[in-house]
């Protein structure tokens, strides 16, 4: 398992070379959801690592439900998926170019839209690029999301914080659940995100250098600051 900061393939971190086992373990701890990110198909749009998300899914069936994003772009992606156990896809790049295929992917398996910003405008193709629309108007295009995974680019990897404020507006603005990704260091940081009525939290980073633990943290969401 590795680590990007900013999305940058060339500041990657390793942290494990067992992601079944890390996986295991988040679950024993009492995370009832883990997220992992394909970074070779969101790069490349080949499922090379789909035998391992399946493994994954496998091993998680009845501790806790896994959603997976990167390359996830068709129906067929999507289907080849929740075939392998995934409980929810995450879709950016190809959600933002065609809103309309988020809700054909949504009868298949549900979708978290991910909407991965700078500054408020939203990056594709592997957060490479600008699309040109804004974090606030994309929160109205996509009726059929399950939730929407808003990530601060300029924060994620850095442990320098989460855009609290941002997100609180973001899941105000809006009825679908809001989870929140990109910058948690703390403890505190979970309590004050938990707060804002987010309805769930994406760490990496800080877990895998030990900032805090998972059962910490999971004891943290339900004593919100």
């Amino acid at each position: 398992m590795v680590r990007l900061v900013e999305g940058d393939y060339d500041a990657e971190t390793a942290y494990s070379d067992d992601p079944v086992d890390t996986a295991v373990a988040f679950a024993a701890a009492g995370a009832p959801w883990v997220h992992v990110v394909d970074l070779d198909a969101a790069r490349s749009g080949d499922p090379v690592n789909r035998p391992i998300i399946t493994a994954i899914a496998a091993a998680l069936a009845g501790r806790a439900r896994l959603q997976t994003g990167g390359g996830v772009r068709s129906e067929a992606d999507a289907e080849a998926l929740a075939s392998a156990g995934v409980a929810r896809v995450v879709m950016g790049s190809a959600a933002i170019a065609e809103p309309a295929l988020v809700e054909r992917v949504s009868r298949i398996v549900p979708v978290a839209v991910g909407l991965d910003h700078r500054a408020g405008e939203l990056a594709v193709h592997g957060w490479t690029q600008g699309s040109g629309v804004q974090l606030a108007t994309a929160l109205d295009r996509f009726p059929a999301a399950a939730a929407f995974v808003i990530t601060d680019i300029s924060r994620d990897g850095r442990l320098e914080g989460p855009d609290v404020e941002g997100l609180a507006a973001a899941a105000a603005a809006t009825a679908t659940p809001v989870v929140a990704s990109g910058g948690v260091a703390t403890l505190d940081d979970i309590r004050a995100l938990a707060a804002t009525g987010v309805a769930g939290i994406i760490t990496g980073k800080a877990l895998y250098e030990r900032r805090f633990t998972v059962a910490e943290a999971v004891a943290a969401c339900a004593s919100p600051a």
